[in-house]
């Protein structure tokens, strides 16, 4: 049977999965500009090789707990979409996981609301849940009308 890869990563003690072929890159410690009016979860701009590429925090949209300006630096792994790359913080970047049909369930109820709109599907890994992120849903922007 047929294997996907999935690139993983952390956020707030959960561990998510994004399909490889949707990460186009990961990024340290990049100049980010402010966006005055912004959402929660747009952290600002950054400009990628002359490209300018929006950053998003996805704690807000998740309702995880924020982070301060003095914890450690995150990382930022650009993903591409039908839009363009976008730029997701991250606070930590795993292994590529290899992971069959058969090896992915459905998103438990027990699993928070605003986590289950923007999960396709769990991997119960020895030591802890991997939640299959949709990048589509977790990339959309929510306009702050």
């Amino acid at each position: 049977m047929d294997n996907a890869q999935y690139c993983t990563f952390e956020l707030d003690q959960h561990v998510f999965g994004i399909p490889v072929g949707d990460v186009q890159e990961v990024l340290a410690s990049q100049r980010v500009r402010r966006v005055p009016g912004a959402t929660s979860e747009v952290a600002g701009l950054l400009n990628l090789r002359g490209e300018i590429v929006t950053r998003l925090d996805l704690r807000p949209r998740l309702q995880l707990a924020a982070t301060s300006t003095s914890e450690a630096p995150r990382l930022d792994m650009v993903v591409r979409t039908a839009d363009g790359p976008v730029s997701l913080v991250v606070d930590a970047v795993g292994d590529v996981l290899s992971l069959g049909v058969e090896d992915l369930d459905e998103v438990p109820d027990t699993v928070p609301q605003a986590l289950r709109s923007v999960v396709r599907a769990v991997h119960q890994a020895p030591d802890r849940l991997l939640l299959i992120l949709d990048t589509a849903t977790a990339t959309c922007i929510v306009s702050a009308a």
